[in-house]
């Protein structure tokens, strides 16, 4: 039962005079607890893929559905009847709206709370959050554009209650949608400075002939060579979640979808990655039959007979994608895939005896050391660790457990454990920011749980606080984020080297100000404490913005004699806590004269695979500049033929 069709007020009468009744049948507790309140809430209460589950996952599972019965009812009619009459209230209960004032105490109550956590801050040691402001996305799906502005996106909710299920993960037809939306840092932070982009109207093999647009929220994505957005996945509808076939390019300079041939597999929750030939490959995810069928088929986008798009010109509209010789048998969604230095995409699954390499030329894939853990993990942070010059060569792994804080290094094909965080937290995003370090944020106890229970938006304060990694890897919390955002929260480095923080309908839905307009969505904005340094690094005009490999790269700056670190940092898009586009190289600085400095770009398409990146000027104090962008073109040397639709 999805939650429009949730009984009425002349039915919750009938049902409360069947309990006065003692008719409290199973069929009541059935229709009132079978809505989409668990549907898309997978992860460790997940089944696996022989539907097994965990210990620890049942456990919660039978706590969180447990209702107390009345003791004074319980004997007159005995425990287990009283006990039905329990849930049964509790679920006419849920039926109830959520008040818009339960909706606007609570942010007042989060925003005094931020406040009185964070005086005891100082913004020039840990930074400070400056700004909140209203979004009209969930944004499920985030990514940072090489055009400045941001792509958030996600579905047309069908709750407003936060203690329901908002998506449409159940549902089939025409309310089973897409929506996107263009957030412009350069406009400001009120309605106008967002766009809507709807993706492409679709009539999805649901039998109902509804098109609508694309429900591709809970796919995968990463950038073409272009600064184009590959998504692939989404939901189909139906069975706990099913995959939908879908392959979609957003055109950040065009700002426009386009639609290209169905994958061979539906994929729910896939991963993709952008591999050092410019070619994106699509892993995992539950296929069109539903939940519990995670696909091994790996596919590659574009296929082998398709040039990669390197123009902006280039417009991959219906093209194909081909199956990869190499399968990759995960058995949970959503496992994290990086490109390293040796030019190998390393997938590291949520289970910890699933690691793989993978070789993109050869399509082979070869085993990888257990994850020293030996525990199934959530959603947590994933990040390819700044190693100089030459690109990435380990990748941290860190969140995705509640009980484990500790944080787990592969290098070398060998992962060892490295130092931990204040404490455990699941659906955590972790960013790499121009100076090199790590900061955390966001985060929750489990999937649709803050500390209190399932569907209880009330949160323990320490998931709002974020966490700092410094250059010898040591952690320490700083302030606190006005909201908890937990499942489907983002985070993105923005050109300016702040960071937006958005995300977590539940979390949105539960502290919107106003539920009856169509800003359901909210974003803040963290400033870090490099920020608070005094002046910055000027960065002018880059010169020569699309570059080859070892190119030169001049740029301008009116303060050149205090730069003492150029970066490339790869933008963000992320969801679900897997972010496989993140990357910090260091640039050579191999000349200065006046006011201008020749950098020489990244050696290989290993070190750092085709595409946009920001470049950071930095000073000795590792405040950076505003970025200017540039774009790494493929070693064939640019651009592509004339490619036909």
């Amino acid at each position: 039962m999805s939650p429009r069709n949730l009984p009425g007020p002349s039915s919750r009468r009938m049902l409360y005079a069947a309990i006065s009744a003692c008719a409290v049948s199973a069929l009541t507790l059935t229709v009132l607890s079978s809505g989409p309140a668990a549907a898309h809430g997978h992860g460790d209460d997940a089944p696996s893929a022989d539907g097994t589950q965990t210990d620890r996952a049942q456990a919660d599972r039978t706590h969180a559905d447990r209702a107390q019965a009345d003791p004074d009812e319980a004997k007159v009619i005995g425990k287990e009847h009283a006990e039905e009459h329990a849930m049964t209230r509790r679920a006419i209960k849920d039926v109830g709206e959520y008040p818009q004032s339960t909706r606007t105490e609570r942010l007042k109550a989060l925003t005094a709370s931020q406040a009185k956590v964070n005086a005891d801050f100082d913004a020039l040691d840990a930074g400070r959050f400056r700004e909140y402001f209203q979004s009209p996305d969930f944004a499920a799906h985030i990514a940072m554009l090489p055009t400045g502005k941001v792509l958030l996106f996600s579905f047309e909710r069908i709750e407003s209650n936060p203690q329901k299920e908002p998506a449409p993960t159940d549902t089939i037809g025409k309310e089973n949608a897409g929506r996107a939306y263009l957030w412009d840092p350069a406009k400001g932070t009120g309605p106008g400075s967002f766009t809507k982009v709807t993706p492409p109207v679709i009539n999805m093999p649901d039998g109902l002939d509804e098109p609508r647009p694309a429900p591709f929220f809970c796919a995968g994505h990463s950038f073409l060579p272009n600064g184009m957005l590959g998504v692939f996945g989404g939901n189909l509808g139906g069975n706990g979640g099913s995959g939908a076939k879908l392959s979609l390019v957003f055109d950040p300079w065009e700002e426009k979808w386009y639609q290209n041939e169905d994958m061979a597999v539906g994929r729910w929750y896939p991963s993709v990655v952008t591999g050092a030939d410019g070619r994106q490959l699509i892993m995992s995810g539950q296929s069109e039959l539903g939940w519990g069928t995670p696909t091994p088929i790996v596919e590659r986008f574009p296929a082998l007979n398709k040039p990669v798009p390197t123009a902006r010109t280039d417009r991959p509209e219906g093209w194909a994608v081909e199956r990869f010789k190499a399968d990759a048998p995960f058995k949970r969604d959503y496992p994290h895939l990086f490109s390293l230095r040796d030019g190998k995409i390393y997938g590291l699954g949520r289970n910890p005896e699933q690691q793989w390499k993978f070789d993109p030329a050869a399509e082979t894939r070869t085993d990888l050391a257990p994850r020293p853990d030996n525990m199934p993990r959530n959603y947590g942070s994933a990040v390819p660790l700044p190693a100089g010059f030459k690109g990435p060569d380990s990748v941290l792994v860190l969140g995705g457990d509640r009980d484990d804080p500790n944080t787990y290094q592969l290098v070398g094909g060998q992962w060892s454990k490295e130092k931990a965080r204040a404490f455990g937290r699941t659906q955590d995003d972790t960013l790499l920011m121009p100076d090199g370090t790590l900061m955390t944020v966001n985060g929750a106890f489990d999937i649709r749980d803050y500390g209190n229970g399932p569907y209880n938006p009330n949160a323990d304060l320490k998931y709002r606080q974020i966490e700092l990694r410094d250059e010898n890897g040591n952690w320490r919390l700083g302030p606190a984020q006005r909201l908890p955002r937990g499942y489907h929260s983002n985070a993105v480095v923005l050109p300016d080297g702040r960071v937006m923080v958005t995300g977590d309908e539940l979390q949105q839905l539960a502290n919107d100000p106003d539920i009856t307009d169509d800003m359901n969505g909210s974003i803040e904005i963290y400033e870090p404490a490099y920020l608070q340094q005094g002046s910055r690094p000027h960065l002018g005009m880059v010169f020569n913005p699309s570059v080859g490999y070892n190119d030169k790269i001049t740029v301008s700056s009116n303060t050149a004699s205090d730069v003492t670190r150029a970066v490339l940092l790869a933008p963000t898009t992320a969801t679900h806590s897997v972010n496989t586009s993140q990357r910090h190289l260091d640039l050579r600085i191999k000349s200065r004269s006046g006011n201008f400095l020749e950098l020489q770009a990244p050696p290989s398409a290993n070190a750092a695979p085709p595409g946009y990146y920001m470049l950071f000027l930095l000073n000795e104090e590792g405040v950076p500049s505003t970025a200017g962008w540039v774009q790494i073109k493929p070693a064939s040397g640019g651009q592509t033929p004339k490619t036909k639709k």
